[in-house]
């Protein structure tokens, strides 16, 4: 089965927007020596052997990916079993839509930011929004599932995802207060995590700006910092207990050499009272004084150690409780994101009940209205049929006006029918009347509802705004974090950069 046209283009659009190619890429087939994806790696996961591995033959280079891959996947041997070094060897596009589609997330997932997106096209981001958004919510089988999607096209929109994508502009018609409550707790919760007042966003910028908002990317990517975090400090742990066994060899020599340097003294002080040779003396002074250089550089050389260690065991409590602060910071974000993503939940199941509350009721009173002017419809044309016998009977009672007594005794009967007649339309008037007070309350009543619905329209939008500030205080705490941990990388490649010297 072929690759999706649509979502080919839009993984080759990424890959041309990384820049690293000096013409831009048409076909996924165009990737097939690899060299892409490992300038990709060099220049955005600043790997230091992107440049060396170009050189080496293809087979090398697809385990160097490969290898990266499986370092930097959530499951250590999804990139064993998710990628064929085979069919990379091979050039299938499938195989090379797939790494694509691994350091797209990846990327997404570490470095990138919402903004980054805008230089793309909307149906571009749309792809990569549902590329992104199908690696989260199948990170646990995309063995399984990836190749479907590269392949298949987008299913249709079920009613639970329209009903999701039409809330930004339904209108509610009530909100229970307990909502609102709440409002006010998560935002004193998001103030205290993130220590200032944030301004409200505007509306989302882009496709994958609203994928890379939603707590469950906010999550996903605090808690890959969390593990990058805890594995410099293992490194260093590591590094800190090399040093100290170097330490401890030093101190061992030099306890060797300052007991050589003390035998030689007594052998020295033998000698000069058993007044040995003066050449002999002499030889023996040289080799103490060698032997004192030696001791002092060593001697150096350990408080060199020493001090060195120190700085490193200062350094490392420093980091450890950096460490520790921030992976307090980041579970306590994790939880205020996952109670934001429950007050979204909430929203939305009361916002679809009163939507569907409204129309039921909007339903019955258009119903309700159609049913009345039809009524009173039928009540009119009723009436102008009888007006119109009445018109005729007073006609012929005026011609007979003149007529006999017993000519007129025969017309009483039209007489009393024309009174009858007189009374049904005055009740039908009175019927129409009361016809169009109904007419009049239901048209009050539909506009009322409306208004209703517009005003909590403005309500829920309002808290829409209100929830979006909270969010946008979260990703300033995670900005917080993220300095925090570059700040820690940047201790570490100084130390590294100052022990290579």
């Amino acid at each position: 089965m072929p690759l999706h046209d649509a979502r080919a283009a839009a993984l080759l659009a990424w890959v041309n927007s990384t820049k690293v190619c000096t013409d831009p890429l048409d076909e996924l087939s165009q990737l097939q020596d690899c060299g892409v994806f490992i300038r990709i790696i060099h220049k955005i996961h600043r790997s230091e052997e992107g440049e060396s591995v170009l050189e080496q033959p293809l087979p090398e280079r697809i385990n160097f990916i490969r290898g990266f891959l499986q370092k930097h996947c959530k499951h250590k041997s999804a990139a064993e079993n998710l990628v064929s070094a085979q069919k990379l060897l091979e050039g299938e596009e499938l195989a090379l839509a797939k790494v694509a589609v691994l350091l797209l997330y990846h990327t997404s997932m570490s470095y990138q930011s919402p903004g980054d997106w805008n230089e793309f096209d909307y149906k571009t981001q749309v792809e990569l929004a549902s590329i992104l958004k199908f690696v989260l919510d199948n990170e646990e089988s995309l063995n399984e599932n990836l190749e479907t999607f590269l392949q298949r096209k987008a299913p249709p929109p079920s009613s639970s995802t329209s009903g999701s994508s039409s809330e930004e502009h339904s209108p509610l018609l009530s909100l229970p207060h307990k909502r609102e409550v709440r409002f006010l707790e998560l935002q004193k919760i998001a103030s205290s995590s993130s220590g200032a007042n944030n301004e409200l966003p505007g509306p989302p910028s882009s496709p994958m700006g609203d994928v890379m908002r939603t707590p469950q990317f906010q999550l996903r990517r605090l808690k890959k910092q969390l593990a990058a975090e805890r594995e410099n400090r293992d490194e260093l742990e590591v590094e800190l207990a090399e040093n100290r066994k170097l330490i401890t060899e030093k101190e061992a020599q030099i306890t060797m050499m300052q007991q050589r340097i003390d035998r030689l003294a007594l052998l020295n002080e033998k000698q000069a009272a058993d007044e040995l040779e003066p050449k002999e003396m002499e030889e023996l002074r040289e080799k103490n004084e060698s032997l004192m250089v030696r001791l002092h550089e060593a001697l150096k050389q350990c408080q060199d150690l020493k001090t060195e260690k120190g700085q490193m065991d200062r350094k490392i409590n420093q980091l450890s409780e950096e460490n520790g602060d921030l992976s307090f910071k980041l579970r306590e974000i994790a939880s205020h994101l996952v109670q934001l993503q429950e007050a979204l939940n909430e929203l939305s199941e009361e916002h679809n009940a009163a939507l569907a509350q409204s129309q039921e009721k909007q339903g019955q009173l258009e119903s309700e209205l159609r049913a009345a002017l039809q009524e009173k419809k039928c009540s009119e044309e009723k009436v102008e049929i009888l007006q119109g016998k009445i018109s005729l009977l007073e006609d012929q009672l005026a011609k007979l006006g003149d007529c006999s007594t017993q000519e007129k005794g025969e017309v009483m009967g039209d007489i009393l029918k024309l009174e009858e007649l007189k009374q049904e339309v005055s009740s039908l008037a009175a019927k129409g009347a009361e016809l169009q007070a109904t007419v009049l309350h239901l048209e009050e009543e539909k506009q009322r509802r409306e208004a209703a619905l517009q005003s909590e329209c403005g309500r829920f939008e309002e808290e829409k705004q209100q929830l979006g500030s909270l969010v946008a205080s979260l990703q300033s705490s995670l900005a917080e974090s993220h300095r925090a941990r570059e700040k820690l990388e940047q201790d570490l490649r100084a130390r590294e950069a100052g022990e290579s010297q």
